[in-house]
């Protein structure tokens, strides 16, 4: 018992070790933006702007549901000018929403699965040929 009592006292001493080490802090939250009520929008940054160009002709919940880059979002806004008349932004409003969405909306992860390989699927039906003819 007195070897024991000897070796729990000395053995943080002769360690370095001569108080117990503090628990690390947790982890901070994750800081979320805040959502705007009526849109759902990130209420970050030129969102406003957002609001004010793109909800005039279609929900707020067809933006949110979209993840893009830079250059995919300015793809979507260009088609939205040539096939649904959507007016021309002058160049720094252009600008200002392209960075807006791509910020708040990136691409993502890929959230499908992967295709099931062609040998692991059943026979399709309609796609074979079949061996007696059938008739109605």
């Amino acid at each position: 018992m007195k070897r024991f009592l000897t070796l729990t006292v000395w053995a943080p001493l002769l360690l370095g070790c001569t108080e117990t080490p503090e628990p690390p802090p947790p982890p901070a939250p994750a800081v979320e933006s805040r959502l705007d009520p009526a849109t759902g929008l990130k209420m970050t940054g030129d969102w406003e702007l957002v609001r004010n160009n793109c909800i005039a002709c279609h929900s707020a919940r067809l933006i949110t549901q979209q993840r893009g880059t830079a250059e995919q979002w300015l793809t979507m806004i260009r088609w939205m000018q040539k096939k649904q008349n959507l007016w021309e932004f002058d160049p720094d409003t252009e600008r200002r929403i392209v960075a807006w969405l791509a910020e708040n909306y990136p691409p993502e992860a890929e959230r499908r699965r992967a295709r099931i390989p062609p040998h692991l699927m059943p026979p399709n039906p309609y796609l074979e040929k079949p061996d007696a003819d059938v008739s109605l």
